[in-house]
């Protein structure tokens, strides 16, 4: 029996128990979502939309390319695809974030978890994940679903924040991310939670699985050609394809 894979152990600072996860994160990013584009711009220094567009054309987007941009949030990664194809669907579990998102540009959104696609097999060329690998409960269980939904030859592409190797780089991006970012954050909003939201995720980076356990889960779901490409040093292109 193939055991699951969760992206972290639980953060009890957070939840209570490891099944108060998924309410924990749900409630947060429905709270948080009307600031949410501006703190991810703050926390990019503005450059972010110009990454997510090289990272879709490293991964093969073209004008015919069918996607689906899950966990999308209020679209930043759905937006930078939009500028090549039309052909885009986003998915997240958060009416919060979906309607923030709406606000800001129209494409088709889906409100379900990545775990469960509401999509027939073999559906799309291209599946994405923006920054929120480290939000699913099981990453064996999640990955098996984006193969079934994804054409032979079809690609996955995962962004994520992978702390630098070096003591003192991961001490850098802790006092960067963990406290710097919640600090203007709080500033910029006026608002407990969307700090809180920017602690969350530095936690839930500091304690994510290594690159090479993603790698191996990609491999044991079905996946060929994984591969993890980095920019800066931090930001963790994974690919794999069908």
């Amino acid at each position: 029996m193939t055991t699951t894979l969760p992206p972290h152990p639980p953060l009890e600072q957070y939840y209570s128990h490891p099944e108060s996860r998924e309410q924990f994160v749900r409630q947060i990013f429905d709270e948080t979502a009307e600031w949410y584009d501006a703190i991810i711009g703050m926390l990019s220094f503005g450059s972010g939309n110009r990454y997510r567009y090289q990272a879709l054309e490293r991964a093969g987007l073209n004008a015919g390319t069918k996607l689906l941009d899950c966990a999308t949030g209020t679209g930043v990664v759905a937006r930078a695809a939009l500028r090549v194809t039309k052909q885009v669907i986003g998915l997240d579990p958060s009416i919060g974030m979906l309607t923030a998102g709406r606000r800001v540009s129209s494409f088709t959104r889906v409100q379900a978890k990545a775990e469960r696609l509401p999509f027939a097999d073999e559906s799309f060329d291209l599946l994405t994940v923006g920054y929120a690998l480290r939000h699913f409960a099981d990453l064996r269980a999640t990955f098996e679903e984006y193969r079934r939904v994804l054409r032979p030859g079809g690609k996955v592409l995962i962004l994520e924040i992978t702390p630098p190797r070096t003591s003192f780089g991961r001490a850098l991006l802790r006092f960067y991310l963990g406290n710097v970012i919640p600090f203007l954050t709080r500033l910029r909003t006026r608002n407990a939670d969307a700090a809180k939201l920017m602690r969350y995720f530095w936690d839930t980076i500091d304690a994510c699985v290594p690159p090479e356990s993603i790698l191996s889960a990609l491999r044991d779901a079905g996946f060929e050609s994984a591969k993890r490409h980095v920019e800066l040093g931090v930001f963790s292109e994974y690919t794999a394809t069908r």
